[in-house]
């Protein structure tokens, strides 16, 4: 079950100083903030009301650099998949802040949750890890409004991780975060300000009773170009 891919691409957030502390008193302080997000996450819609996902939290540094160790040998492997100014602009990219950040977070999906028959499943078996996505929007949507940056850690091979984090073999890891207070929230993504990719248009993306069929909604089309 852990063949399955994610095709989340990985981002990250910069860290402030002031939330790199160690001391027990600034980590009792942010247990609050921290509960409310696993609240929010746990909260999250799932078919057949499952609910696969489980929450580990990493503090350790020893976990923690054995996770970058697979960050840097699969970026290595991503990085050959570009060529010249191509190749240096993705190794200029900051994807991941593993150790930089307060706490490290891998969302888990339980597949055998609920038993071999999940109303609602049996049609289209992978609804336990969209599921789990919900759960993890629900949870970046929530440390938003509590002034937090989230950093899904997408370059990592997910059979290591599993290892790495003593995972039963049911149990897949859907999404390592990174999470810290920051300095700021950019107003574009900083793949988009860096020139990596641009938005795409969104009345471009929007069909009309099937696919490739335009928008004949004149008035919605405004809208969606505005």
């Amino acid at each position: 079950m852990r063949s399955v891919k994610t095709s989340a691409q990985a981002s990250t957030a910069r860290y402030t100083n002031a939330v790199m502390c160690a001391h027990s008193s600034c980590q009792t302080q942010s247990r609050p903030v921290l509960a409310r997000l696993l609240k929010a996450a746990h909260h999250a819609p799932s078919v057949g009301y499952m609910q696969p996902w489980d929450f580990i939290l990493i503090d350790s540094v020893e976990v923690r650099e054995q996770v970058l160790a697979s960050f840097h040998e699969e970026n290595a492997k991503a990085a050959e998949n570009y060529t010249g100014e191509r190749q240096q602009a993705y190794r200029n990219l900051k994807l991941q802040g593993i150790t930089e950040s307060p706490m490290n977070l891998c969302i888990t999906c339980n597949r055998t949750r609920g038993g071999s028959h999940v109303l609602g499943r049996n049609s289209v078996v992978e609804m336990d890890l969209f599921s789990t996505c919900l759960a993890v929007q629900n949870l970046w949507l929530a440390a938003r409004a509590e002034g937090i940056g989230v950093g899904w850690v997408s370059i990592i091979d997910q059979s290591k991780l599993a290892r790495i984090l003593n995972l039963p073999d049911n149990v897949y890891p859907l999404a390592y975060l990174c999470l810290g207070y920051v300095s700021e929230f950019p107003d574009q993504p900083e793949l988009e300000a860096k020139g990596w990719r641009s938005r795409l248009p969104l009345e471009e993306l929007v069909h009309s009773n099937g696919w490739g069929v335009a928008l004949d909604d004149e008035v919605l089309g405004a809208k969606l170009r505005h």
